[in-house]
């Protein structure tokens, strides 16, 4: 089977990892993007409403919304349906 993640994958990750507020080089770095890919996601993400962009100590950070708890919980049940294991991202 092939290694690389899916898109979805990647917005668990991310999701994931912003529970506590993140600046967009945690995220690229802890998930393992490249910048303009993780930059696209991110934005994604906003424009979804899963993540909330504050500007705090002149930058900007990234954190989790109410509203990406159903997107999280609902691939965490699929995925664990598929392949009977949680996904490989340790925080």
């Amino acid at each position: 089977m092939n290694n690389r993640r899916t898109q979805y994958e990647i917005y668990w990750e991310i999701l994931t990892y912003c529970n506590t507020p993140r600046s967009i080089t945690q995220i690229i770095q802890r998930c393992n993007l490249n910048s303009k890919i993780g930059q696209e996601h991110v934005d994604f993400l906003v424009l979804k409403g899963y993540l909330e962009k504050t500007l705090e100590k002149e930058r900007f950070l990234f954190t989790t919304t109410s509203a990406a708890k159903g997107y999280v919980e609902i691939f965490m049940k699929l995925y664990l349906e598929l392949f009977q294991n949680s996904p490989e991202f340790k925080l």
